[in-house]
């Protein structure tokens, strides 16, 4: 028997409706997205992902303009000359094109030497292959291979050598302040000191450390004996240990008002106050201590870890190019400039 007209106008009139509901749901869910996106981003700005960065920072940034062509720089140029620092990078095959060519771009151009240690050779980059296995587990046997490499081909280039990773950012200049003050001679070494493990402390891997010319001697004929190379994740213990082993003094990086200058971690985890969680492994290992906020930072800092590659343009633009209209820094040892001029 067939169905009442009713039955059948009611089955048609949910059908409809049901398929009404489920477009307008869909076309809502779409144009709120949209719109969503629009009232954050109406100008279209760009994202902070790391595939955006990795998509729209497939060259380099140039830094090559003039700007800043009259300033005086005859202390910084003076420094240059007279504490000659190597730069050595820590990389591998899978981060040139990630990370290291945009240290390249940046701020090892400041060094007097580069060079940037790889698992391999690579010619056109270029790369020095030191013939190891790539993995964290292979980072210390990487170093030693590393300082014994710059001891025998680069060792008369310069006088302190620093080690950094292809996501740190050194201001080298600032560097060359911190080891003015003291000679290549001396069995030292600097960076961000840590208290566990190493009775006089060890140096943060990612923050960059820095080695005397002396101190590299010492270190490169104890590894020579086979007592300091093995595998371990850990390359700035076991790298301290041996240091400490040889009486090489780990130095105090801080500035004359006892702030830090090398920093194992991004610029707003230091300068932002709570960013670090107190369960944070930071609070435990910081030799010195610990300062929050602004005040955290020296005005001469030296390093930063964990840069991504949008930030290592960022500040190498704030530390090199951007000026405040009439001030003059806060931070600035006029005696002690004096007082190396003389000398």
């Amino acid at each position: 028997m067939a169905a009442p007209r009713s039955a059948i106008s009611v089955v048609k009139f949910l059908c409809g409706a049901g398929l009404g509901y489920y477009i307008c749901y869909v076309l809502i869910n779409v144009t709120g997205t949209m719109l969503m996106e629009f009232l954050n981003n109406p100008l279209g700005a760009v994202n902070d992902s790391k595939n955006h960065q990795h998509r729209y920072l497939e060259g380099t940034m140039s830094f090559n303009i003039k700007q800043h062509t009259d300033e005086n720089r005859s202390l910084a140029d003076d420094l240059y000359k007279r504490v000659r620092i190597l730069c050595w990078v820590m990389t591998g095959p899978e981060n040139l094109d990630k990370k290291a060519k945009h240290v390249k771009a940046t701020w090892v151009k400041h060094c007097n030497s580069v060079l940037f240690m790889s698992s391999e050779e690579n010619e056109d980059f270029p790369t020095v292959g030191l013939d190891v296995i790539e993995g964290r587990d292979e980072l210390n046997w990487k170093t030693v291979k590393a300082f014994r490499y710059i001891f025998d081909h680069h060792l008369n280039e310069a006088d302190w050598f620093l080690k950094a990773d292809d996501d740190t950012y050194v201001i080298v200049e600032n560097l060359r302040w911190l080891l003015s003050k003291y000679s290549p001679d001396q069995p030292i070494f600097f960076g961000r000191k840590f208290k566990p493990f190493v009775k006089q402390g060890f140096m943060s891997g990612g923050a960059g450390y820095v080695l005397s010319k002396e101190a590299v001697k010492r270190y490169v004929d104890i590894c020579k004996t086979g007592e300091c190379s093995y595998s371990t994740a850990q390359e700035d213990v076991a790298i301290s240990k041996c240091l400490e082993g040889v009486n090489v003094k780990a130095g105090d990086s801080r500035d004359t008002n006892k702030r830090e200058t090398f920093h194992p971690l991004p610029p707003e985890h230091h300068l932002i106050k709570h960013y670090i969680p107190r369960s944070s492994w930071y609070r435990q290992y910081c030799f010195y201590p610990i300062t929050e906020g602004p005040g955290c930072c020296s005005d001469l800092t030296v390093s930063f870890h964990y840069v991504d590659t949008v930030n290592m343009y960022l500040l190498e633009y704030l530390t090199y190019y951007l000026r405040p209209y009439g001030y003059k820094y806060r931070y600035y040892p006029e005696s002690a400039a004096k007082e190396l001029k003389q000398t």
